[in-house]
Parts: structure tokens; C-alpha cells; sequence
């Protein structure tokens, strides 16, 4: 599970150069917008660009000190203040940022745990019921898994385990009343 710590790097999902469209001020008040994922906790944020040289897709520094690109983190946002185009490149983006950090995602699948004596970690992901959290189970405790390539050649049940977590992170964030936030940060 992570933790609640600052995020330093984000992925631009978009620029809206007239500021948010749903803004009631006059346009000549607005500022310019940002929408963006956080890296490492996957939090939905706007910020405030110090330019307009900025590309949808684009990984932008947000943590302390000096930023290139971003003037300041303006808040945190729900998935429903995302604009349209955001929600578009989304599932890109959370698919580009799994793949990167696939060692840790896959860990997940060595280390997760029973959550109650009837619920484990493993149900968390869309496509896992009862026999194939025993058959992940069992083959971990044979040799721990090493890559998703790993898995989906281990339980043939599992093609891309990648699109089971990129999913459960995309359910996470759209999804306000989610009970358990395995990949992502309240």
C-alpha cells in the first residue's frame, strides 16, 4: 500500500490554455490549467503552468524547489473533474506507468496478503475469484514470480496480468466509493 507523501512527478493528461471550461469567472480571469496524473500514487491533480509549452503525455517535475514547466499545484481532483480529453488518455497513461514500474506491480502478486479469512488481496483484481487466487498461491510458493511474462506463463488463466492491475487502478480512480485502494491514494 503506499503512503501519503508528496508526489514528484506527473503526466500531463491536459492543457486547457483558457483555464477550466466548467469556471464560472469571465475567460481574461481564468488562468491556464493542467490536468495530470501523479506518478508514483496515481493522484488526479490540476496544476498551473508557468507556460504554455507544455504536451499532453509529458512527464513535468511538481515536487520541491525549482520546477521547469509547473508554477504550482493548484489541488487534488476527484476523476469527474477530469475534462473529456483527460479521460480519454487515462487508460494510456496508467497502462505507460504500469508497464515502467512492472517490478512493483508484480510484487504485488508475491507479497499480497489475506485482507479477512475470506477475502484476500487477489480478489482486488477484476478476474480473480477463489481458484485462481489458490492457483497464484501456489505457484508463489514454488518461486516467486519475476516479471508479468513470468505470470502469464506460470497461470495460463492469466494472459496479461498488466491489464488486470491497469484496470483495478483505473477503478480506483473513477470509482469514489471504492473500499479498498490497493494502487492508488485516497
Amino acid at each position: 500500500m503506499k503512503t501519503d507523501k508528496k508526489e514528484v512527478n506527473a503526466i500531463v493528461l491536459d492543457v486547457l490554455q483558457m483555464g477550466h471550461p466548467e469556471d464560472p469567472r469571465p475567460v481574461f480571469k481564468r488562468e491556464p490549467i493542467v490536468q495530470a496524473i501523479g506518478v508514483s500514487q496515481f493522484k488526479l491533480l490540476e496544476l498551473v503552468p508557468k507556460s504554455m509549452d507544455i504536451q499532453i503525455h509529458e512527464n513535468v517535475y511538481i515536487g520541491d524547489g525549482e520546477r521547469d514547466k509547473i508554477e504550482r499545484v493548484k489541488r487534488r481532483i476527484s476523476y469527474e473533474d477530469l475534462t473529456h480529453t483527460a479521460k480519454v488518455e487515462l487508460p494510456f497513461v496508467v497502462e505507460k506507468l504500469v508497464a515502467e514500474k512492472e517490478p512493483e506491480f508484480v510484487q504485488f502478486f508475491n507479497k499480497s496478503i489475506s485482507i479477512t479469512p475470506k477475502f484476500h488481496m487477489l480478489h482486488l483484481l477484476p478476474g480473480i475469484g477463489k481458484k485462481l487466487m489458490w492457483e497464484i498461491l501456489a505457484e508463489r510458493e514454488k518461486k516467486p514470480f519475476t516479471s508479468f511474462a513470468d505470470i502469464s506463463q506460470r497461470i495460463k488463466s492469466i494472459p496479461h496480468p498488466e491489464k488486470m492491475v491497469v484496470n483495478r487502478i483505473l477503478s480506483e480512480l473513477e470509482d469514489p466509493n471504492t473500499k479498498y485502494h490497493v494502487f492508488t491514494l485516497r
